[in-house]
């Protein structure tokens, strides 16, 4: 007997073993988990696209005693324990936490996207065919078109008016509001779709969104139906079709965010990928205080079609800021922003893919990560030989492995897929590019770049847990 307990202890001190977060929770934890749930669902429910993730956040910084840069900038001096935000084009936004170290030291930053999968307008998108107006879409990063079809659709963005003004406008999420549609094709007449691959059975020029049936009542007029609903338009917004041409509208499944399984355990909701790691990100950056690092939660836009542009992760508007603030700490040089960069540590806060049981043939079970085991450390993505991967390094891996486990965080392992199945890419290699030490760090989920996705809860709240350890180094 004695001899069985030196071995079970020789084998719990040997060997690695991932637990399930649910029974690792601490006394009160359990009702955080929910409670914590509750204020994504809150968050998620408003912010459907990029602009209004920005604008909830920023709502949410204001309230936490967060100023804007422009404001510190007026008033020539950043001291530490200032809360500021940078926001850019609306789109993307960065919040600070001013360190007792000088920026030139480095960061401590957390780094995620606010851009989803989804369909967007093309910009003449309105016409009409078969006594319907309907609206062209563009598909936006990484998606399986058939799952746009035969559901509840809405309609958010932005447009100008030629005065300038700006509107947004926002169709399909009031109980009360009508939703659009993308029809499919009925299974008595789909013998030719149905022998087609998944990929080809809809096609990216079929995602056409139907918005109407009645036409205008006139004679002297054509395209009725397409008529009416720009009278429609015009009525409620002031807006005509030439306004479509400047616009940026989504479209994006109607409805909120709900709780799935009878334990109601976890989330479905749209644009999981990745705003559960930007909310975590954010509310742990609301709880630090006086940290010495400065500390920095990102939050950029068009990682989901590979981070370019101006308001994506390849722009300069991160160090840009980052230099405005080394300017009022009195450090000019460019050599000081490049050694803030390479100075910097990082989590790339982004989703990992968990085991499916529905599909466990894509993923080496010994490798993935599971719903409710907790955040998920990934050491590389990338697709094939790694190619595209930033590959954090050992010592760095060992820092982050040793702050979760002094901190009660339950974290777990994964990879996206079995080597050659596929792959992916996250914004982490950007930021190692400039000298940074990185490592994606995410939550897992099932159904990602779906129109709707799954987390767990507590998966949630473990990412939550990693950010603000993070933080606090």
């Amino acid at each position: 007997m004695a001899e069985e307990t030196i071995d079970k202890k020789l084998q719990q001190q040997l060997t690695k073993k991932f637990h399930n977060a649910w029974e690792q929770l601490k006394d009160g934890e359990l009702e955080r988990v929910f409670e914590f749930g509750e204020a994504y669902k809150y968050f998620m429910d408003r912010g459907k696209t990029e602009r209004e993730c920005v604008d909830e956040i920023i709502k949410q910084a204001k309230t936490n005693g967060f100023v804007s840069l422009d404001e510190v900038m007026d008033r020539g001096v950043v001291k530490p324990g200032d809360k500021i935000y940078a926001e850019n084009k609306g789109k993307a936004v960065v919040l600070f936490v001013i360190g007792t170290e000088g920026i030139e030291k480095g960061m401590r930053i957390v780094g995620s996207h606010l851009d989803a999968p989804r369909l967007d307008l093309k910009a003449y998108p309105l016409y009409e065919d078969g006594g319907m107006a309907l609206l062209k879409t563009h598909y936006y990063g990484g998606i399986k078109k058939y799952q746009w079809v035969a559901t509840p659709l809405a309609l958010h963005g932005v447009m100008i008016k030629k005065n300038g003004e700006k509107i947004s406008i926002v169709i399909g999420e009031d109980d009360q509001d009508p939703v659009l549609y993308i029809s499919d094709l009925l299974p008595h007449l789909a013998k030719d779709q149905m022998s087609k691959n998944m990929g080809e059975g809809i096609t990216g020029e079929g995602l056409n969104v139907i918005i109407g049936n009645i036409p205008y009542q006139g004679d002297d007029v054509d395209e009725k139906v397409k008529l009416n609903i720009l009278r429609l338009l015009n009525e409620k917004y002031g807006i005509d079709e030439d306004d479509f041409t400047v616009a940026e509208i989504e479209i994006v499944p109607a409805g909120k965010s709900r709780d799935v399984g009878l334990d109601r355990s976890m989330i479905a909701a749209h644009g999981h990928d990745d705003r559960v790691c930007s909310f975590a990100a954010y509310q742990a950056v609301f709880e630090i205080q006086n940290p010495k690092n400065t500390i920095v939660g990102l939050f950029v836009d068009k990682e989901e079609v590979g981070s370019m542009g101006n308001t994506g992760m390849e722009s300069m508007f991160f160090e840009n800021t980052v230099a405005e603030l080394l300017n009022l700490q009195g450090t000019t040089s460019y050599l000081g922003l490049r050694r803030s960069m390479s100075n910097s540590k990082v989590l790339s806060g982004d989703v990992t893919a968990g085991f499916d049981p529905n599909f466990p043939d894509v993923l080496d079970k010994r490798n993935a990560s599971f719903i409710g085991k907790g955040v998920t450390l990934t050491k590389y993505t990338g697709v094939r030989g790694k190619a595209g991967s930033n590959d954090a390094n050992a010592e760095f891996l060992a820092e982050v492995r040793g702050i979760f486990n002094n901190s009660d965080v339950t974290w777990q392992v994964g990879e996206l897929g079995k080597v050659d199945q596929g792959g992916g890419g996250t914004i982490a290699y950007i930021l190692a590019n400039k000298g940074a030490e990185v490592v994606d760090c995410g939550t897992p989920m099932l159904s990602m770049h779906a129109p709707i996705e799954l987390i767990s809860k507590v998966d949630l709240y473990m990412t939550y847990k990693a950010y603000k350890a993070f933080y606090q180094g």
